[in-house]
C-alpha cells in the first residue's frame, strides 16, 4: 500500500484541480458532459482510455484494467444539484474514485483480477446507477465501492450505516377554469385539490415512524390569481429503510391523491415511480471493515456502531447496486463547521477547502486499499459473498 499512497500524494494536485473545476462548472442529472470530458482527459493523461457514453447513457463512462479474475468496481459520481451546485460533494466523490483507480491500476497485474472505474450520472435525481444496472453494467462485477462526503469530521460506522430507500410520485390535477370573481362556481379548482393533498400528507406524517419521511413540492400551483386554476402539479418523495414500509407509505400517498380529487371534483393523473426507485443501502460489513482498516492508517477513527438513529436518512442509487452485488458506500466528513450541511451552498463551498482535499486523499487511499484487498484476498471475497447471500442475495426492484 505504500506505493499506492505515494501515488495518491503525487496525484493530489490534479485531483484537487478536478474537484475545483467541477465545483465551478456544476452540471445536473444526465447533463454532465463537461464533467465527464474533464474526467476522461485526466484518465487519458495517465494512460487509461475511458469509454464515454457507456451503457447507453451519454454521460456514463467506464475504464478497466486487467482481463480476468475477481472484478472490483470503483464507482464515481459527478452530478450537481439545481441551484446550489455541488452541495452534496459529488466533485469530491469523483476525485476520490479517480484517485483510487489511478493509484491502484499499476498494481493490478501483480494483484490479479480486474479493476474498473464506473462513472454513473444522475444520482441526485434520475437513478443513473439503476440505468447502468439495467444495461448490464454491473453484470460481471463481483463487488463495488465508493465514498460519500459527510459533515464535520464524521466517519460512518462499520455497522448500521445504511440509507433509506425512496420512491417518487407525481400527481397532476385537472380541473376547470373560471373567472375567480365573476363565476368561480363554474370552476373546478385544481389548486384546492393539490393543497388538500399536501395538507393531508402533512397530517399523515404524525402516524409514520420517526425514521421514515414523506416530503414534496407543488411544482405548478396555477397561472393567475383571477383564474380558478384548471391545472396543478406536485411531486413527493417517500423514504423508508424498509422496502415493505416504503411500498405501504407510497400506496397511502396515492390514496390521498385520489381522495383529494374526489373531494374537489377534479381529475387526478398519478404517476408513481416516474424516476427509478432507490433501494435501501445494504453495506457489506466484511468489505467495510477493510475500508475502515485502511482509513485508520491516515489517523482517522472509524466508529463501530452508529449513534442511536432517531431521524430518517438520505437515499442513494448505490442502494440498488448493493442489492445486486456486495457493496460499500461509507462516508467521510469534509471538516466543515456545525452549520455546514449537505444540500446547502455552504457545503458546496466547503468542498474546495483544504480539509476537504485532505479527506479526498484519505478516502482515495482507503478505497484503493479495500479494492486491493478484495482482488488479492480470496478469504475476503468469500466472506463478502457469504454475507451478501445471508442478506438475501441478488435482488432487483419489482415495484
Amino acid at each position: 500500500m505504500d506505493r499506492v499512497i505515494a501515488r495518491i500524494e503525487t496525484l493530489r494536485p490534479e485531483l484537487e484541480q478536478l474537484a475545483v473545476e467541477l465545483y465551478e462548472d456544476p452540471e445536473t442529472a444526465f447533463q454532465e458532459h463537461r464533467s465527464v470530458a474533464r474526467i476522461a482527459q485526466l484518465l487519458e493523461r495517465h494512460g487509461h482510455e475511458a469509454t464515454v457514453g457507456a451503457f447507453g447513457l451519454p454521460t456514463a463512462f467506464v475504464a478497466t484494467v486487467g482481463t480476468e479474475g475477481p472484478h472490483f468496481a470503483i464507482v464515481a459520481e459527478y452530478d450537481a444539484l439545481p441551484g446550489v451546485g455541488h452541495a452534496c460533494g459529488h466533485n469530491i466523490i469523483a476525485g476520490v474514485a479517480i484517485g483510487a483507480f489511478l493509484a491502484l491500476a499499476p498494481e493490478v497485474a501483480e494483484l490479479g483480477g480486474r479493476l474498473s472505474l464506473i462513472g454513473t450520472p444522475a444520482e441526485e435525481s434520475g437513478g443513473g446507477k439503476e440505468h447502468v444496472l439495467r444495461a448490464g453494467g454491473f453484470d460481471d462485477v463481483d463487488a463495488a465501492g465508493m465514498v460519500h462526503p459527510s459533515v464535520g469530521n464524521q466517519v460512518s460506522p462499520i455497522y448500521g450505516s445504511g440509507t433509506s430507500g425512496v420512491r417518487r410520485v407525481r400527481v397532476r390535477y385537472h380541473g376547470r377554469a373560471a373567472h375567480a370573481a365573476g363565476s368561480p362556481y363554474l370552476g373546478l379548482n385544481a389548486l384546492d385539490a393539490v393543497v388538500t393533498a399536501y395538507q393531508s400528507i402533512a397530517q399523515l406524517r404524525q402516524h409514520i415512524l420517526p425514521i421514515d419521511r414523506i416530503h414534496g413540492v407543488i411544482v405548478n400551483g396555477g397561472q393567475a390569481a383571477n383564474i380558478v386554476p384548471e391545472f396543478t402539479e406536485a411531486e413527493f418523495l417517500v423514504r423508508s429503510s424498509n422496502i415493505e414500509t416504503l411500498n405501504v407509505l407510497t400506496e397511502r400517498v396515492i390514496e390521498i391523491f385520489e381522495a383529494a380529487a374526489l373531494a374537489t371534483g377534479t381529475r387526478a393523473e398519478i404517476e408513481p415511480d416516474f424516476e427509478p426507485p432507490y433501494l435501501p443501502l445494504k453495506q457489506n460489513v466484511s468489505l467495510v471493515k477493510h475500508w475502515a482498516k485502511h482509513l485508520e492508517r491516515s489517523g482517522r477513527t472509524v466508529p463501530l456502531q452508529p449513534a442511536r438513529v432517531t431521524h430518517g436518512g438520505p437515499s442513494t442509487d448505490m442502494g440498488n447496486v448493493s442489492w445486486a452485488i456486495p457493496s460499500v458506500h461509507p462516508a467521510l466528513g469534509l471538516g466543515g463547521g456545525p452549520d455546514v450541511l449537505p444540500h446547502n451552498a455552504s457545503f458546496a463551498a466547503s468542498t474546495i477547502e483544504p480539509p476537504a482535499f485532505a479527506a479526498l486523499a484519505d478516502a482515495a487511499s482507503a478505497l484503493a486499499g479495500l479494492a486491493a484487498d478484495y482482488l488479492s484476498d480470496a478469504a475476503l471475497r468469500e466472506a463478502a459473498a457469504a454475507e451478501f447471500d445471508r442478506a438475501g442475495g441478488r435482488k432487483r426492484w419489482e415495484g
